[in-house]
């Protein structure tokens, strides 16, 4: 325990706080709710019962089905999420650097749009010649567009985002710190004076990237296609594995056994990756509908709601499981009344009362079945999504509170919510020898602290009249 807590508490610390990592991961936060509150109405658009589908694509509105008006709103959020990201990351990261947030948020996307290709290869739906008659076309034909592609401003231009971010922040706070500003006379507005003392700082930021971006293009390819295919895609492909999703997971509930928050340490190392994978998944599940959302045309078992729905109910550990073997299987009043305290804040997610209270942290008999319960709810969810049992999630960003059965079918199907239901059952069982263990030991404890009690009361009750 001793050379555990040796290694944990100073990586801990370490990352916790590392400045870029932190911003990555509080940038990330911006988009939170705009992601779920656009995930509703995806929902609403592509809800998984026949007949509603049916109804939202067949009722028109003007030239426009319900279900594309719906799913205009996962346009505005999921599409872009890079831009949101890009500019959260920047914003966050000025904080860490003590310089001007907004401005750190401005030079990040002005970076990270100097770099964007401003056209991509799209495919001829039709040509038609001077007098209207239509052209024949070579199937599969293509044409360079002038535009944005989408796919830069979503999922394929985080990482790119996360870059631009840090690097135009750390020359903007680098410029600004060597005094390189221009400084306006007493009584000029504040905003006056900011905005001009961020104009040089801007300006090399935009000289520098304006640089970068002529080299790529001097090498024949752009920032976004050679970061795509030489770090993202390696390590979206490390993440998406059951290894790795095993490994971290260890990692953060051990973090939280030395009573350290390992959702967020983990996390900004991890979470990037996830929620990539996450959005690739939604934008195939769009594509393509339920009917084609499958393994074999691309869609990701790990993901961001892979892990929030199917490795942990009730919080860190699935503590939901134990929760129910407490109140179902324990006698000691201890365990009863934290139970019962417990389960309204654990069904939606919450377990710090069970992670403090019981107490789990720094408790070795604990400490397996909370590593090992996730470890299992991971495996199992895995190769049950592999086999095709049900379908990895669908990448819609459904709340870390959504009770378990409602999200499992929220984010897959019916059968999706039963193996839920199905691994929560599972884990009482796998905590269930570990908690009687404290059990008795409580048990044990309220006994003779009652033993000593009544022992008091008779001596106090004792006369020596009646001698």
């Amino acid at each position: 325990m001793d050379k555990l807590e040796k290694l944990l508490m100073p990586l801990a610390s370490a990352i916790g706080k590392n400045k870029y990592l932190m911003a990555i991961r509080d940038g990330f936060l911006i988009s939170t709710p705009l992601l779920i509150v656009g995930s509703v109405f995806l929902l609403l658009a592509n809800f998984p019962i026949s007949a509603w589908t049916d109804f939202v694509e067949n009722c028109m509105i003007g030239d426009m089905s319900l279900a594309a008006l719906l799913s205009k709103q996962s346009d505005a959020t999921f599409t872009i999420m890079a831009i949101f990201a890009t500019m959260g990351i920047g914003y966050y990261f000025a904080r860490e650097m003590k310089t001007t947030p907004i401005f750190g948020a401005a030079v990040a996307l002005m970076s990270w749009f100097i770099l964007m290709p401003y056209n991509f290869s799209a495919k001829i739906a039709g040509l038609a010649d001077a007098t209207g008659v239509a052209v024949n076309v070579p199937e599969g034909a293509t044409s360079m567009v002038r535009g944005l592609d989408l796919g830069w401003l979503g999922a394929k231009g985080i990482f790119v985002g996360i870059l631009c971010a840090i690097i135009s922040v750390h020359l903007y706070a680098w410029v600004e710190k060597k005094g390189w500003v221009i400084k306006m006379p007493a009584g000029v507005p504040p905003t006056v004076v900011a905005s001009f003392a961020a104009l040089i700082p801007a300006g090399i930021v935009m000289v520098i990237f304006f640089l970068i971006n002529t080299l790529f293009t001097a090498c024949g390819t752009n920032a976004f296609q050679f970061i795509f295919e030489f770090l993202q895609t390696p390590l979206l492909g490390l993440g998406d594995t059951l290894g790795a999703m095993i490994v971290a997971y260890i990692f953060l509930h051990l973090f939280w056994f030395f009573g350290i928050n390992g959702g967020s340490v983990v996390g900004a190392v991890f979470n990037p990756i996830l929620q990539t994978l996450a959005l690739e998944n939604l934008n195939l599940y769009r594509e393509v509908g339920a009917a084609g959302y499958t393994i074999e045309n691309g869609a990701h078992i790990i993901s961001q709601q892979f892990q929030d729905l199917f490795a942990t109910f009730g919080g860190a550990g699935s503590t939901l499981s134990l929760l129910i073997a407490m109140l179902l299987f324990c006698r000691s009043k201890r365990i009863k009344d934290l139970g019962k305290l417990s389960l309204v804040p654990g069904i939606f997610g919450i377990n710090e009362p069970i992670i403090f209270g019981l107490p789990i942290v720094l408790n070795p008999v604990m400490l397996i079945p909370f590593v090992l319960v996730p470890t299992v709810n991971i495996i199992l969810s895995y190769f049950a999504m592999n086999m095709g049992l049900f379908p990895p999630c669908n990448g819609i960003n459904i709340p870390w509170t959504m009770p378990v059965i409602i999200s499992g079918f929220l984010a897959t199907n019916w059968m999706g919510a039963v193996f839920q239901g199905g691994l929560l059952i599972l884990g009482v069982f796998l905590y269930l020898p570990f908690i009687k263990a404290m059990d008795k030991q409580y048990l044990e404890d309220e006994q003779k602290a009652m033993e000593s009690q009544e022992e008091e009361i008779d001596l106090d009750d004792f006369s020596f009249d009646d001698l």
